[in-house]
């Protein structure tokens, strides 16, 4: 069997991986199938609803750091997708996940004669190495560790000093990175996945956080009349709620806007169907992004991540009523 030319594209929580796979799967040669393993933090599934769209064969390990869901849901999402015998397979590992597992597993013997895994791509803001927040977190310590290539994204909204900060970290790096860049929109370059891996050592052990499971997640199912469905995570310091609504609630746009742009949140990205079609948001610092999604008859999915357990009744209170605002017009 032809070895898979495999990359693990990783990053911190809104560094913006998946807009970067997303550059990647828009320029990738048409005669090519990729394939995507997508792991989340959140129990909704919002990347791989995101990536989806792209054409992509797609597979998805939710509910935490993927080798911490037992190894099984990993390795039956590689299997899956092995099996389809894609040209190119990539792996998104949560933000808040530890690469160093996923790269021992891709190594390990019973995968090295089906995958060729090739350089870990680490992507970060920039703005990110001046807050202890970030810089103190072993996750992210051992995200750049471990990766062969780190791309620093949203160039354009950092100013000299963010740039510097990350100039001066990366020239401490050791090993030295077979390559650093920086760039606009996640606009990773397609040569840059077949930059030949190095063996690097992780600074921390990794421990596994508290939600291991045995076997993977069952997947989200609305009974017959139920209009949403909550799920609720935590591990690593950080605890997450995720809402999926089924296809026929409508978003009023506006207002789901305003109150992303108002809810004081580490994370909030989410694929909605509104009034006037469906959008992606992708919110960082109370920054929203949206790009508008050619999908029909979808689920809705919203996941909110922060660092502190946030009021998730009134919140769910405001989304419920955002609906039936709109439903009743």
């Amino acid at each position: 069997m032809k070895r898979i030319p495999t990359n693990i594209i990783t990053g911190f929580l809104g560094a913006g991986k998946t807009t970067s796979i997303l550059s990647l799967l828009a320029r990738k040669p048409e005669h090519e199938k990729w394939a995507i393993l997508i792991n989340e933090f959140g129990n909704v599934g919002v990347d791989g609803a995101i990536l989806e769209q792209q054409g992509a064969i797609i597979k998805e390990v939710p509910g935490g750091c993927m080798c911490c869901v037992a190894g099984l849901p990993m390795s039956v999402g590689i299997n899956a997708l092995l099996a389809q015998k894609p040209d190119r397979l990539l792996l998104e590992p949560t933000g808040l996940g530890h690469p160093k597992e996923v790269i021992h597993k891709l190594t390990s013997e019973s995968y090295r004669n089906y995958v060729d895994l090739r350089a870990t791509i680490t992507v970060v803001d920039p703005r990110h190495f001046a807050d202890s927040v970030y810089t103190d977190n072993v996750n992210f310590q051992d995200q750049l560790a471990l990766a062969d290539v780190v791309v620093a994204n949203k160039i354009d909204q950092c100013d000299d000093f963010d740039l510097y900060t990350f100039q001066t970290a990366m020239e401490k790096a050791q090993p030295k990175k077979a390559l650093i860049a920086e760039v606009e929109h996640g606009r990773l370059e397609l040569e840059w996945l077949d930059i030949e891996r190095t063996d690097r050592q992780a600074q921390h052990s990794h421990h596994h956080h508290s939600h291991d499971q045995a076997e993977p997640l069952p997947e989200l199912e609305l009974a017959p009349g139920q209009q949403f469905i909550r799920k609720e995570n935590h591990g690593q310091g950080y605890h997450s709620c995720g809402w999926f609504f089924a296809a026929d609630q409508l978003f009023e746009f506006s207002k789901l806007f305003s109150l992303f742009s108002n809810l004081n949140a580490n994370r909030i990205k989410a694929v909605v169907n509104t009034e006037n079609g469906c959008f992606a948001f992708n919110v960082v610092n109370q920054v929203v992004s949206v790009n508008e999604l050619s999908l029909e008859g979808f689920e809705s999915r919203i996941e909110v991540i922060d660092s502190e357990i946030l009021p998730w009744d009134e919140l769910e209170n405001i989304l419920c009523s955002i609906v039936e605002n709109t439903l009743a017009k």
